[in-house]
């Protein structure tokens, strides 16, 4: 399945399929209990990994600082956590391993560490968005809302909503090719005066 499209695909990413759909899968009776025990194994793995990560600290003259600056990095600051360390671009699990023997994760929850605390930001923005348009996904279109004219929608999104003409911004949401970034924008003008609206008596 391909997730170009896809509104959020940070969260809907590959190699964490398991952790979004293992327990859905538990309840439906997919996951036979070897599998599902698996799971839990893992997802535990992946917590207390992450967990080391932002306690521990990097001590003064550390093996680390030495090996950030060779990679590129700017000066590692000793008392700076793993995971913040982990969050520079040229830094990686593999490196902070290579650094400190201590470290011992399961290796099937190294990936998902990783990627958890690189993109932490971006993922609660993401998470954050979806909670938000849910909220939202029950407000209607006034019945002449004019689709053809909202600036900043591309043309092929603004052919699709005035074909469709979607009663709802759930509705909207749900039409191939229309952009978060689109439904955001329209959010932003049902939430203001209508007569602002493209078309509205004040558009100019």
């Amino acid at each position: 399945m391909f997730t170009s499209r896809a509104e959020y695909r940070l969260l809907l990413r590959e190699d964490n399929a398991d952790q979004r759909l293992s327990e859905t899968g538990r309840q439906a009776g997919l996951l036979s209990e070897e599998r599902y025990q698996r799971f839990l194994a893992k997802r535990e793995g992946i917590e207390a990994f992450i967990k080391i990560l932002e306690e521990k600290r990097v001590a003064v003259g550390h093996p680390l600082v030495a090996e950030v600056e060779k990679a590129g990095g700017g000066f590692l600051r000793p008392g700076t956590t793993y995971a913040e360390v982990l969050r520079r671009p040229e830094v990686t699990v593999a490196m902070l391993l290579a650094c400190d023997l201590d470290l011992a994760p399961l290796p099937n929850a190294m990936e998902q560490a990783e990627l958890h605390i690189k993109y932490d930001g971006y993922i609660r923005r993401q998470k954050e968005d979806a909670a938000k348009l849910k909220k939202y996904e029950g407000m209607l279109f006034p019945p002449d809302f004019p689709f053809s004219s909202v600036r900043g929608l591309s043309a092929e999104v603004r052919d699709k909503l005035a074909k469709v003409r979607p009663a709802s911004l759930g509705q909207a949401q749900r039409i191939p090719g229309v952009t978060p970034a689109a439904i955001a924008l329209l959010l932003a003008l049902l939430r203001r005066d209508p007569a602002t609206l493209p078309g509205g008596p004040d558009s100019g």
